[in-house]
């Protein structure tokens, strides 16, 4: 269907010629001054140096002014030359970016959501198939590690972090709080706090940006009891870097580790944990997190909001 001529008029309004040199001109002078060189520039556009240098000799008549200083085998940009080219620079990344854009339209459909091991294991990769039935045209990309990445410079595209959600230079968002409670295997049988000195406890090591870890010496003392003496705790019990092998060690009875109500529901609701007393544990939130001004882009508000309504479900 053809744009009418009233919208035509509409969409045109208020909008001037553009008053530029021709495009072949322009191209030719950001190549020679990105080398210094008519000869490379020549390479890098496919044509002969002459033409490269017809194109310049065109583009200075046009602005009325050198634009390079030719010296003896070697280019120099001349003041008026070196604003042109950091302006065209700046200009052509723009126009290359939204062409790419175009020519690779999937690539922009794909999405990187980087957590830290447990969560990602145990909230985030049981949910992926639903993930590529509520949003098929994203490709969600998952990166896995302990260790804060940069998200304003552009190492992933969304996190889930926990904290209080204040983070420079990031949007965010509360997606869920987090508790933590003693949990094992059923086949321990443990019903009272009074009975955890017959058991292994399960330690498991948390970051040391941490607000409120889940470590036994806290609970012990929320519980209002008196914990093992000395090194007796550790020592009398197994310890992990990563919260998912304490849950494997929970679940194969080895003892009874300080856990995620949240990463651990499943588990619960089957029966393969149980919890057998509190206190419970707060830990502060989940949050997602993505650098200002991206979370409006199509595919990064998706991913978005179906996390965000996966944590409310």
């Amino acid at each position: 269907m053809e744009e009418s001529d009233s919208s035509v008029h509409a969409r045109l309004a208020g909008r001037l010629a553009r008053r530029l040199p021709p495009l072949q001109s322009l191209r030719a002078f950001e190549a020679a001054a990105a080398h210094l060189s008519f000869q490379r520039a020549a390479l890098e556009l496919s044509v002969t140096p002459s033409a490269i240098s017809h194109q310049v000799r065109a583009l200075e008549d046009t602005l009325g002014q050198p634009l390079f200083r030719r010296l003896t085998r070697q280019l120099a940009l001349t003041h008026a030359g070196q604003r042109l080219f950091d302006d065209l620079r700046t200009g052509f990344d723009v126009l290359e970016a939204g062409v790419d854009k175009l020519r690779r339209p999937s690539a922009s459909q794909a999405v990187t959501l980087t957590t830290n091991t447990a969560f990602a294991a145990r909230w985030v990769l049981p949910r992926m198939a639903a993930f590529r039935s509520a949003c098929p045209g994203v490709e969600l990309r998952l990166h896995a590690s302990d260790t804060l990445v940069d998200l304003a410079r552009g190492d992933a595209d969304i996190a889930v972090r926990s904290g209080n959600g204040q983070w420079p230079g990031l949007v965010s968002r509360a997606l869920m709080a987090e508790r933590y409670a003693p949990m094992c295997s059923p086949m321990l049988k443990l019903k009272c706090a009074a009975d955890l000195p017959r058991h292994q406890l399960i330690h498991c090591d948390w970051q040391p940006h941490a607000l409120a870890p889940a470590v036994w010496t806290r609970w012990f003392r929320e519980a209002g009891l008196a914990p093992p003496r000395g090194r007796a705790m550790k020592a009398a019990g197994l310890a992990f870097s990563d919260e998912t092998h304490a849950t494997l060690a929970a679940l194969a009875g080895h003892g009874v580790a300080l856990l995620s109500l949240t990463l651990c529901a499943e588990e619960l609701r089957s029966g393969a944990l149980v919890q057998p007393f509190g206190p419970v544990l707060g830990t502060g939130s989940y949050f997602l997190a993505t650098a200002k001004g991206r979370e409006n882009e199509p595919a990064v508000h998706a991913v978005w909001d179906w996390m965000a309504s996966q944590a409310e479900a």
